[in-house]
């Protein structure tokens, strides 16, 4: 039985607590993101999971970090505040890859840039800190995640402390963080002080003592891993390698005024434990109090989240180090509770747009092992080929996908999240089934590059992998009757990729026939792989070198080859071929990507754009 009706928000005003008959919250979420009772905000799970446990948890979204009186909207909380950025890192949020402000906000009401500051998590903890000098605070999310440990930060441009040396902030539950957080709150209010609670699986502590310690691994420690780029690729390797829930150690880094302790991850959710989690009363709304869309509700207003994990591997995905290789799945009875509710939503019109999760196809998937054992330590699961001890059956997931089709009231279920190709090869069965039912005319895939070093770099299979998936899906579709097409994502600017493979991107491109519109220039995240070879130049797994593409000038070039028919973009790709020596792709031939004179569009276009200063 839960404890909030259906239908109920948390609080985010002393209005809404005095009606509740509260005299104050147990707990209270400090959250960068506007309020969306939704579960693909990490917020309101939270939230949701603490009050199904009989806390009274309140809720302050956006507060003006300008105001420390904003911060004591709710009073102070009986256990702790927890802290997050909200669903994406602050910085990502707020700035380009080119480091430039970005013009709208897709967690905000009515998509208003600069509602949160950078490095929200920081800021929030000091504000807080400010007026409730005792109160504990936990931080969570994906900002405080990725930033557990000294970390490479792009928009600085060098590598800062843990946010948990930086910010006045007790613990990090790191990851998904539910049981992390469910314990401390518990122990908490059974009068544990916040500082005696170091044992929590999914946490990191700061202590000034690390004597009693046993059985751990140290890190470099930060004054030597911010100034040497070898021990900081070392460091890198040596956490990464222990943060699976069944063989990893507790990792310890020593800082200039105090030390940094991981403890292990916490085990993978049950599918019982997800069910519950899922089931919860979500209104699935925001607010009541906003009188603006909050444009990021639009894509997963009425999209299901399957499963949890990824077992890809990509060196540019934080999901690894945040979410997990072990894929932890839904049963399909719950998806189908959760599919029914949607059709009694206003607004509600037949279509599912997505059931998944990271990926789609990879729901009830694994290996045996990984259950007691964990993943391996010394080899991906899908690169440089998929594991032969890797389960490829969807079975299971075609199962699931056909009972929410039946739900009444549903007229599609789409897999809007997209697939890993090279793992729905391996079931045929499966590519024929969603060609068949479950795309809406368009699937995403994600080849990334066509260089075989950039896609090594990447972790990536090699584009003849891609070439196979896509006559496979080209041959299903012809057999079925259906004109349906692949969106293809790249990646400019990444490690590895040097000009001379950028132009051949471009040639791939042009040879595919038709204009790439989704083309991401690379953006060096806290704490994934591809960030490490970004700063480092060293791939910390091999030790070898790495290209990076590091001025403003490549990378634009770089992005510029993708779209190579835009005639804004006329200068930097010719730019671009003659430095590559590639002049026999400026012309007029079949081949060529360019003309030798600029095209009148970009001579105005040009003529538009303001000088710089």
């Amino acid at each position: 039985m839960h404890n909030v009706a259906r239908g109920r928000f948390l609080p985010m005003s002393r209005r809404e607590t005095d009606r509740l008959g509260w005299d104050a919250c147990d707990v209270i979420i400090v959250n960068g993101d506007a309020f969306v009772d939704h579960p693909s905000f990490g917020a309101a799970i939270i939230g949701r999971v603490l009050e199904d446990a009989g806390f009274r948890a309140g809720m302050i979204a956006q507060p003006d970090y300008t105001s420390k009186e904003a911060f004591a909207a709710l009073g102070e909380p009986r256990l702790c505040f927890l802290v997050s950025s909200g669903n994406v890192d602050s910085m990502v949020n707020n700035y380009t890859a080119n480091k430039r402000l970005r013009s709208s906000d897709d967690y905000s009401p009515g998509g208003e840039p600069r509602k949160r500051p950078d490095r929200a998590v920081t800021v929030y903890c000091n504000r807080i800190r400010e007026t409730f000098k005792k109160t504990p605070i936990v931080t969570g999310g994906i900002e405080a995640s990725l930033r557990r440990f000294a970390q490479y930060d792009y928009w600085d441009d060098r590598v800062r402390q843990s946010i948990l040396a930086d910010a006045p902030a007790d613990l990090i539950a790191y990851g998904m963080a539910e049981k992390p957080v469910l314990e401390i709150v518990r122990k908490l209010s059974e009068g544990v002080p916040v500082s005696a609670i170091t044992d929590v699986r999914g946490t990191v502590y700061k202590t000034r003592d690390v004597t009693g310690l046993t059985g751990c691994v140290e890190l470099p420690d930060f004054a030597t891993v911010s100034t040497d780029r070898r021990a900081y690729a070392e460091a890198f390797r040596m956490y990464t390698e222990e943060q699976d829930p069944f063989h990893g150690r507790t990792v310890v880094q020593r800082h200039p005024k105090t030390i940094i302790v991981q403890n292990p991850p916490c085990y993978p959710l049950t599918t019982a434990e997800m069910d519950a989690i899922y089931d919860l009363p979500y209104t699935r709304r925001p607010h009541p109090s906003y009188r603006q869309e909050i444009p990021g509700l639009k894509t997963v207003m009425f999209s299901i989240t399957s499963h949890r994990g990824c077992f890809g591997g990509c060196s540019f995905c934080a999901i690894t180090n945040h979410q997990g290789r072990i894929i932890q799945s839904r049963s399909t009875g719950s998806i189908v509770r959760e599919a029914t509710r949607l059709t009694k939503m206003p607004g509600f019109k037949g279509t599912i747009t997505d059931v998944g999760g990271p990926t789609a196809d990879m729901y009830m998937l694994g290996c045996a092992k990984q259950a007691t054992q964990g993943a391996c330590r010394d080899r991906l699961c899908l690169y440089p080929a998929p594991c032969p001890n890797l389960n490829t059956d969807h079975a299971e997931l075609i199962r699931m996908l056909d009972a929410v089709s039946r739900v009444p009231g549903v007229k599609n279920v789409f897999v809007g999240s997209g697939i890993r190709y090279d793992l729905a090869m391996q079931d045929e069965e499966y590519l024929y089934h969603i060609c068949e039912n479950n795309i809406s005319g368009q699937l995403k895939v994600a080849p990334e590059h066509v260089s075989r070093a950039v896609t090594d770099a990447m972790c990536k299979p090699a584009i003849e992998t891609y070439d196979r998936f896509v006559e496979k899906y080209r041959e299903i579709n012809r057999e079925l009757g259906k004109n349906q097409f692949i969106i293809p994502y790249f990646i400019a600017g990444h490690p590895g990729c040097t000009l001379e493979d950028a132009v051949k991107l471009a040639e791939y491109v042009r040879d595919m026939g038709y204009y790439v519109e989704q083309v991401q220039d690379f953006t060096p995240t806290p704490s994934t792989l591809s960030t490490c070879m970004y700063y480092t130049g060293y791939n910390p797994y091999t030790g070898q070198e790495v290209y990076v593409p590091r001025s403003v000038e490549e990378r634009r070039m770089q992005r510029a080859l993708l779209q190579y028919k835009n005639p804004d973009n006329y200068d930097l790709v010719r730019s671009a071929l003659i430095k590559a020596g590639r002049k026999d792709l400026i012309g007029y031939g079949a081949k060529c990507l360019i003309p030798p004179i600029r095209p009148a569009s970009a001579s105005r276009a040009a003529a538009r754009k303001p000088r710089r200063r």
